[in-house]
């Protein structure tokens, strides 16, 4: 192998290290979506004291607080993508995590072996947020006529088949993991 050979290699080898760019931006933008979420949960106790001066304000209250607190979880759920994201490619691009092998009291939530497993989990919490906001539309809409409600049963039809199967496909991968 030539000297130039082995120095490109190389050079190709520690370019996988440019992923801690897109791991500390990921870890930051879930910290900044925890706080919005915390932010919005906050305004929503702020306004629970003046929420019962009249039966008109309570009514006002109580929806945009659902609305709030289903855009916090919202919120929390993209950081959860985020930060598995991050820590995904951390692992498999760059380094192992030792500590979190070693703790016993760690998650197994954040520990990734394979780009299939990155996957997998991201797609699972995806499929999470997209319910939760179709929950955030389906609680805000007005609902005027027969079709906008069956458009609404259909919805929520769709909702619990994607349920369904991630906890068909999670059940398959307990099985694996019995059998190894």
């Amino acid at each position: 192998m030539s000297k130039l050979e082995k120095i490109f290699e190389r050079l190709l080898w520690e370019s996988r290290l440019m992923v801690i760019l897109a791991v500390i931006a990921s870890i930051f933008a879930a910290l900044t979506l925890t706080i919005i979420g915390t932010y919005d949960i906050i305004l929503v106790f702020m306004e629970l004291f003046h929420a019962f001066t009249d039966i008109e304000t309570y009514e006002k209250y109580h929806k945009e607080a659902v609305i709030h607190i289903i855009s916090a979880i919202d919120a929390y759920l993209i950081a959860t993508v985020l930060l598995i994201f991050g820590v995904g490619i951390y692992e498999l691009f760059v380094s192992k995590i030792d500590y979190a092998e070693e703790d016993a009291k760690s998650s197994r939530v954040l520990i990734i072996h394979s780009l299939d497993q990155l996957k997998e989990k991201l797609a699972k919490v995806i499929v999470m947020v997209l319910i939760v906001t179709f929950f955030k539309y389906a609680v805000s809409f007005k609902y005027e006529d027969i079709l906008s409600l069956l458009y609404l049963a259909a919805g929520i039809i769709l909702v619990s088949l994607a349920i369904y199967f991630i906890g068909k496909s999670h059940g398959k991968h307990d099985l694996k993991a019995k059998e190894h």
